[in-house]
C-alpha cells in the first residue's frame, strides 16, 4: 500500500485525499480507512506532507551534508586527546579526547574535521575520527599478570607505552604461563564500543622479571627493535670474505699510499671514516673523507639489503646497540681497521682559505689507514701533550694543518648563518649488571668538531655533485621553521631583553646566531638553546632539495655513514650506478627514492623515541637512589602546572605548582610564576634550589619539591591584579546577581518576585518587604495562591483563548 502511495505521488506530484482513494481503489467504507493508516504512517516517518491547500505530496529529501574526511597518522598523548599528522607541510589538527574513538597512537584514520584552522587567531583545525585505516600496533611487550577477572583469559598485560591505557587479555594457551614473564604478543582484537581492551595471543616470550637488562629489551622489543638477524642474513654476510681481493679492487683509486686514519671514541668497533689531508703549493689544503664501501657488500635486492630497509639505522642505547647490519660485516671487511686493505668510496675536496669547495672528485676508492686515532689522544696531541705527540708522531703535522683547516669551515659555517645546537649530552654508565651507576656530562673537544666538519664537509659536497648533476638522489633536508613555533620563541627570548631583528614570517639564521650570540655566557643560554632546537621543524629525508636550514647549506645529504644508516648505503649504491649512467638506472632510483626516504625518516624518529625512553628509564633509576637529596638545578621551563627543572648532569623534573607553599599566578606572557603573597618569581634560566622527592622508573617521572635559597628573586605584587581576580573569585562563589529592575521586579522598588513549583508562575513576594500595589487594574497582581487570585488568573486565561 505504502509503496503504491508514494509511486502515485511521484508520478501526480500531488493530490488530494479523494483522488488518492479513488487511483488506488481505495474509496469505499471498508478500504478507506487502511488508506488513512497508511498516509498517517508515512507523514510520521516524514515521507509525505499535508500541504496548506489540504493536497498531500512527497517531501523532498534534504540532500545529505557532505562530510569532509582527511586521512593521517594519528599522534596520541598519554592525558587522552591526540593530534592528526597529514603531512610535513600541514599543521597537525586537535583531536580532543571524547573524538579520539579508539584510535592508537600510531594508527591511520579518517578523520571528520569539525572546526577549521583559524590563523588569525592561531587555533589549529579540529577533527574526529571516523575510521581506523590501519593499525599500527600489531605486536606488544609487556610483564604478564596472572588475573582470572576474565575466565576465558590467561591474564593480561599492560603496556609499557604510556599511550595503551587498556589491559591486553591473553588468549589461554598450550604454553604455561607463571606470571614471571616478559612476554611478546600478537593482537588479534582491539578496543571497541562492545568491549575496552585487547585480546592477543602469545608470540614469544622475550625474558623473566630479574633478568639482567630485561627493561631495556622490554623497551627495545615493544618497538619492534629486534638484535637477532634471521637467518638468510646471517647466511648472507658470514659468507662475505674478511679481505678484500685483488679482483675488488679493479678500477679504483688506489690511496693505500697516503696517510690516513680514523678518529673515533675509544670504545667504537665499526670505524667507518677515515681521513687524510695535505696543504697543497696554491695555499689551499686537500682533504680526503673515505668512508666504508658498504654498498659492495650489501646489493640491492639481497637479504641484507631487504633487512637493512626494515632497521633502517642502527639504535644506540645506554648499554649497547642494536645495528642495522651484523657485527661481522660492520666490525670487521667494512672496518676501516689500520694497516689492512678496505674499499672506500671518497670525497676528495681542495678547500681555499675561505673555506670553499674549489674541486672536488668523488671515487671509489681502496685505502690502508695507518693509526686507530681516539678523540682523547688527538685532544691531548693538540693541547701539546709531548708523551703522545711522541707515540703518534707521523701524523703530527696532519692533525696540526686538520685543526686549521677545522677553524677555516667554522668560521665559514658561522659567516653563512648556521646555528649552533651544540647542547649538553649526558652518558648514564652502568654496571655489569645492567644497574647506572653514574651520569657523566659529554664534553666535546676540538677532535670531536674537527671530524663534525669534516663529515659535513664530504655531506654537502656530495649532496650539491649529485643536485648540479640533476640526477634522482635522497637528500637530508631540514626546511625553515613553522611560523607560530619561531613566534614563540621570539617571545620567549624577549623575556632575556635581547632583540631578535626580523619577523616570524622572515627571519634568517644569521638573526638568530646572532642572538644566540648574545646569549653566551648568561644563565639561560643552555636553555634558550634547547628552546630553539625544539622550534625547528625534524629534519628528514626527501627526493627533493630544500636545503638544511640549521646549517644554512643549500645542498645536503648523508655520506658518511653506511654502517648504520640506510640513506648513506643508498647514496654510496647511487655513486657506484652513477659511474656508468643510463636512463633506465635513473628512472629506477626516481621509482625506489621517495619509498626509502619516507620509511627511512619515519625509523629514525621511531630509533630516537627508543633512545630518549631509555635515557629516561634509566635516570629515573638512578635518581630513586637520591630521593630526600637536594640539588642546586636551573629552570628549563615554566607552565601553569609548574616548571620544569635541570641538574647540571642533564636529569630533568618537575616541581609541580601545588607543592608550592602559596598561591602562585602564572603570566602567559612573560612565562613566569609569582607567588601572591611573598612576590617571589620563578622564570626560565633562573638558579633554583631544589629536592628530589619521587623518581619512577617504569614512567620516567622525576618529582622535585622546591626549597628556598639565596637564588630567589622577589618583585613588586601586582595588588591591582589581586585584587581583581580576588573580587571575581568572590564573584564566581556568589553567582550571578539578581536585577531586581528588570522582569516583574521593576514594578515594585524593593519588591522581590519568586517562582513557585506549586503553579510554575511569579508571585509577588510581600513578606520580603511590602510595597504599594499599582492602580492600573483590580486584582491585576493579587497573589495567585489564595481563592481569588487563581479565579482572576483562570478568567485572564479563558479570555486570551477567545
Amino acid at each position: 500500500m505504502k509503496e503504491r502511495i508514494i509511486k502515485y505521488l511521484k508520478d501526480q506530484g500531488r493530490s488530494n485525499i479523494n483522488d488518492l482513494a479513488a487511483a488506488l481503489d481505495m474509496s469505499g467504507a471498508e478500504r478507506f480507512p487502511e488508506l488513512i493508516k497508511a498516509i498517517s504512517k508515512l507523514e510520521s516517518k516524514g515521507q509525505l506532507r499535508f500541504n496548506n491547500d489540504g493536497y498531500i505530496s512527497l517531501r523532498k529529501e534534504k540532500a545529505k551534508k557532505k562530510e569532509i574526511t582527511v586521512q593521517g597518522v594519528f599522534r596520541a598523548n598519554k592525558a587522552g586527546f591526540g593530534f592528526l599528522h597529514v603531512s610535513d607541510d600541514e599543521e597537525d589538527m586537535f583531536i580532543g579526547r571524547t573524538d579520539v574513538s579508539y584510535a592508537i597512537d600510531g594508527d591511520t584514520v579518517a578523520v571528520e574535521i569539525k572546526k577549521p584552522a583559524n590563523r588569525l587567531k592561531g587555533t589549529a583545525a579540529e577533527a574526529r575520527v571516523v575510521k581506523v585505516i590501519e593499525r599500527s600496533i600489531k605486536t606488544v611487550v609487556g610483564k604478564f599478570i596472572l588475573d582470572d577477572e576474565r575466565p576465558k583469559y590467561a591474564g593480561y598485560i599492560k603496556s609499557k607505552n604510556q599511550k595503551i591505557s587498556q589491559k591486553i587479555y591473553i588468549k589461554k594457551e598450550p604454553v604455561v604461563l607463571d606470571g614471571t614473564e616478559i612476554i611478546k604478543v600478537d593482537i588479534e582484537k582491539y578496543p571497541t564500543r562492545h568491549h575496552d581492551y585487547f585480546v592477543a595471543t602469545v608470540r614469544d616470550i622475550v625474558g623473566h622479571q630479574g633478568d639482567v637488562g630485561i627493561d631495556v629489551l622490554e623497551v627495545l622489543e615493544s618497538m619492534d627493535i629486534v638484535s637477532e638477524f634471521p637467518e638468510d642474513v646471517m647466511a648472507e654476510a658470514q659468507a662475505i670474505s674478511d679481505a678484500p681481493s685483488e679482483s675488488d679492487m679493479v678500477g679504483r683509486l688506489d690511496l693505500r699510499d697516503e696517510i690516513t686514519f680514523t678518529i673515533d671514541g675509544k670504545e667504537a668497533k665499526d670505524l667507518d671514516d677515515a681521513v687524510h689531508i695535505k696543504r697543497l703549493d696554491n695555499g689551499n689544503y686537500e682533504l680526503g673523507v673515505h668512508i666504508a664501501d658498504v654498498s659492495y657488500y650489501v646489493t640491492e635486492g639481497s637479504a641484507l639489503d631487504r633487512e637493512a630497509i626494515v632497521r633502517g639505522t642502527s639504535v644506540y642505547v645506554t648499554d649497547r646497540v642494536v645495528p642495522m647490519l651484523p657485527e661481522c660485516l660492520s666490525n670487521g671487511i667494512c672496518s676501516l681497521n689500520p694497516n689492512v686493505d678496505r674499499l672506500t668510496q671518497s670525497a676528495i675536496m681542495e678547500i681555499n682559505p675561505q673555506g670553499r669547495v674549489v674541486a672536488h672528485q668523488i671515487r671509489q676508492t681502496v685505502i690502508k689507514t695507518t693509526f686507530r686515532m681516539t678523540y682523547d689522544d688527538v685532544n691531548e696531541m693538540l693541547a701539546g701533550n709531548q708523551e703522545v705527540i711522541e707515540q703518534f708522531k707521523p701524523i703530527m703535522e696532519a692533525l696540526t694543518q686538520m685543526a686549521e683547516l677545522h677553524k677555516i669551515l667554522e668560521d665559514m659555517r658561522v659567516r653563512r648563518g648556521a646555528l649552533n645546537f651544540d647542547t649538553a649530552e649526558a652518558r648514564t654508565l652502568v654496571d655489569d649488571k645492567g644497574l647506572p651507576i653514574d651520569i657523566v656530562v659529554r664534553d666535546r673537544g676540538i677532535a670531536e668538531r674537527m671530524i663534525e666538519s669534516f663529515m659535513l664537509a664530504a655531506n654537502e659536497c656530495v649532496a650539491e655533485h649529485f643536485a648540479k648533476a640533476q640526477l634522482p638522489f635522497i637528500y637530508r633536508i631540514h626546511e625553515q621553521p613553522k611560523t607560530e613555533k619561531l613566534q614563540k620563541f621570539m617571545d620567549y627570548a624577549s623575556l632575556f631583553g635581547i632583540q631578535i631583528y626580523g619577523t616570524a614570517n622572515n627571519l634568517s639564521q644569521k638573526a638568530l646566531q646572532e642572538f644566540m650570540t648574545k646569549m653566551q655566557g648568561q644563565p639561560g643560554q643552555e636553555v634558550m638553546a634547547m628552546m630553539l632546537l625544539r622550534s625547528m621543524q625534524q629534519a628528514r629525508y626527501s627526493e627533493h632539495n630544500h636545503g638544511h636550514y640549521g646549517l644554512a647549506a643549500d645542498y645536503y645529504t648523508h655520506f658518511t655513514s653506511p654502517i648504520r644508516r640506510y640513506p648513506d648505503l643508498l647514496v654510496h649504491r647511487m655513486v657506484r650506478e652513477y659511474s656508468d649512467l643510463t636512463e633506465e638506472k635513473k628512472e629506477h632510483f626516481a621509482e625506489v627514492i621517495p619509498e626509502l626516504a619516507s620509511s627511512s625518516s619515519t625509523l629514525e624518529r621511531r630509533a630516537i623515541e627508543a633512545e630518549r625512553t631509555v635515557e629516561a628509564m634509566k635516570k629515573a633509576e638512578y635518581m630513586e637512589g637520591h630521593v630526600g637529596e637536594e640539588f642546586d638545578a636551573l629552570i628549563a621551563s615554566v607552565v601553569k602546572f609548574g616548571m620544569f627543572v635541570e641538574l647540571p648532569n642533564t636529569v630533568e623534573g618537575l616541581v609541580h605548582i601545588t607543592t608550592l607553599s602559596e598561591f602562585y599566578t602564572y603570566n602567559e606572557r612573560t612565562m613566569t610564576l609569582q607567588g601572591e603573597k611573598s612576590g617571589k618569581v620563578f622564570r626560565v634560566g633562573q638558579p633554583i634550589r631544589v629536592k628530589l622527592t619521587r623518581a619512577d622508573k617504569e614512567t620516567g617521572d622525576i618529582d622535585f619539591s622546591y626549597l628556598p635559597s639565596d637564588f630567589d628573586i622577589v618583585e613588586k605584587v601586582d595588588l591591582e591584579g589581586r585584587k581583581a581576580r580576588q573580587e571575581k573569585t568572590r564573584e564566581f562563589h556568589r553567582g550571578p546577581r539578581r536585577d531586581r529592575r528588570s522582569d516583574y521586579g521593576s514594578k515594585y522598588k524593593g519588591g522581590d518576585y519568586k517562582k513557585t513549583k506549586k503553579n510554575g508562575d511569579f508571585s509577588y513576594d510581600s513578606q520580603r518587604k511590602s510595597a504599594k500595589k499599582p492602580d492600573k487594574r483590580k486584582n491585576q497582581n493579587r497573589p495567585h495562591n489564595d481563592k481569588k487570585g487563581r479565579e482572576t488568573v483562570r478568567r485572564r486565561k479563558k479570555n486570551r483563548g477567545t
